[in-house]
């Protein structure tokens, strides 16, 4: 045991030695050497400023499902995702066995204060409800308003108000895992997977549907962690749970496009570089969770921002080969050579608004966005389609890919518009069908392609529910 003059106290050793003849057998030694303390780091999402904020609508049950009010392409409301999603009406009726969680890292605390102002303002009915808040590994979800994440308030706010009322949970995870650095993260501020799933594993009673709104460039993972990792969210995908994560903001690199300045290399686990790579991100690279990338306006296109590529580390899952294999056959020879993995898991696998989000952070109503916005948003008509497989006596969806992709024509709403770009490319652009895909222009160059990024695109509740159910 040692103790920092702070007086954190971490489980370490200063060497460890383990036979030759073991290490075929041994997948993975952590915690280990690393003596590192928590830092912050900002999680997935832009805070908008200076965006107006307009009138809030309270959600109301509407006389035609579609109709989306015109304040929604400048003020994202409860109200407009149940509108623009199709979920108007739905009526949870399994809350006693229903539940979803949402993920804290890095320090960021959800304020039940803030919640219960959201709520005033979006939701009135759900002005005295609120959720569990869990402890592991010594964090916290400190309830002082200075303390308020606006990160972990847009995730409850919004995952908790679209499945209301059905029970939220929150966990609060400190420490760090193993990184390796690289341009963009030459300390550690990757998030501690690995500790949340023992600590989640462990429980009797997990939420059906868990919402996470961070991650990190693939390549700072080491990869027997990331695989480890997604081993045990395929645990809890067979267990009935449906995990979500977010595709990150950086476009295909760190939303730069002058590759000049863009941090889009490789390392090499020596703080060196190797050559200019589009960027991944992790967890959500994970064949086994759901990644969410986002989308804007209305009609929706894909969000400049939104992160997606193809995997690294994870080679592409059968439920991906129709629509990935689809779209590689028609791109033409050389584009993009080098800089992505053919082979890879592509993300994101879905998609949903992620701009002009309206919270409540230390009580003031602010704008936010990101695909952090898209994955609680996605994961809280989630939580509602469990609901209604609970009420009819059917299991919870568990992992949910191979359903989305076999189901995703009928049930999505294409997105044909937006790219992402990056790395000094005009990166994924939005086309009809799954994301990444292409369009391609007359006469065009490897360097005119431009590729989508918004997965199979946006969910029809309503679709899905009939799929589901």
């Amino acid at each position: 045991m040692f103790q920092h003059t702070s007086g954190d106290v971490l489980v370490r050793t200063t060497a460890y030695a383990l036979p030759e003849y073991l290490h075929q057998h041994i997948e993975l030694i952590q915690p280990t050497t690393m003596f590192t303390r928590s830092k912050g780091m900002t999680p997935i999402l832009n805070l908008e400023e200076d965006e107006p904020h307009g009138s809030i609508v309270p959600v109301t049950p509407f006389a035609e499902p579609h109709a989306v009010d015109s304040s929604c392409t400048t003020n994202v409301t409860l109200s407009c995702i149940m509108q623009l999603y199709n979920a108007v009406g739905y009526t949870p009726r399994a809350t006693q066995k229903n539940g979803i969680g949402i993920t804290g890292f890095l320090g960021q605390s959800a304020n039940k204060q803030d919640l219960s102002s959201f709520y005033r303002d979006q939701l009135p009915a759900a002005v005295n409800s609120t959720f569990k808040s869990i402890s592991v590994y010594g964090s916290i979800n400190n309830q002082s308003l200075s303390a308020a994440g606006e990160e972990a308030n847009l995730d409850t706010q919004f995952a908790f108000g679209i499945s209301y009322p059905t029970p939220g949970t929150f966990w609060s995870t400190g420490g760090l895992p193993p990184w390796h650095p690289d341009e963009h993260t030459p300390v550690d501020t990757n998030e501690p997977y690995l500790d949340w799933l023992d600590f989640i594993l462990r429980s009797d009673h997990i939420p059906q549907t868990i919402s996470t709104s961070y991650g990190d460039d693939e390549q700072t993972v080491p990869f027997s962690y990331a695989s480890r990792v997604c081993k045990l969210f395929a645990e809890l995908g067979s267990r009935g749970v449906s995990v979500l994560f977010a595709s990150g903001d950086g476009g295909v690199g760190d939303g730069n496009s002058d590759s000049a300045t863009e941090e889009c290399r490789t390392n090499d686990n020596k703080r060196t570089t190797r050559y200019f790579h589009f960027s991944r991100h992790s967890p959500a690279s994970c064949p086994y969770v759901t990644a969410v990338g986002g989308t804007m306006g209305i009609p929706e296109v894909a969000a400049s921002f939104s992160g997606g590529g193809f995997s690294e580390y994870f080679p592409r899952p059968k439920y991906q080969e129709q629509g990935v294999n689809t779209y590689l056959s028609k791109l033409p020879h050389g584009t993009y050579d080098g800089l992505f993995n053919h082979l890879g898991r592509g993300i994101p696998d879905v998609s949903a608004q992620a701009r002009h989000f309206q919270i409540y952070w230390q009580q003031q109503s602010i704008t936010i966005g990101g695909t952090s916005a898209a994955t609680p948003t996605f994961a809280g008509l989630v939580a509602l389609l469990n609901d209604a497989r609970l009420a009819a006596g059917r299991p919870a969806l568990g992992f949910l890919n191979p359903l989305l992709y076999k189901r995703g024509e009928e049930a999505f709403n294409d997105v044909v518009a937006g790219a992402n770009p990056g790395c000094g490319t005009p990166g994924f652009n939005a086309t009809k069908g799954w994301d990444p895909g292409k369009q391609i222009f007359p006469n065009s160059t490897p360097t005119d392609v431009e590729f989508k990024v918004t997965g199979l695109g946006t969910p029809d509740f309503k679709k899905l529910l009939k799929a589901c159910v």
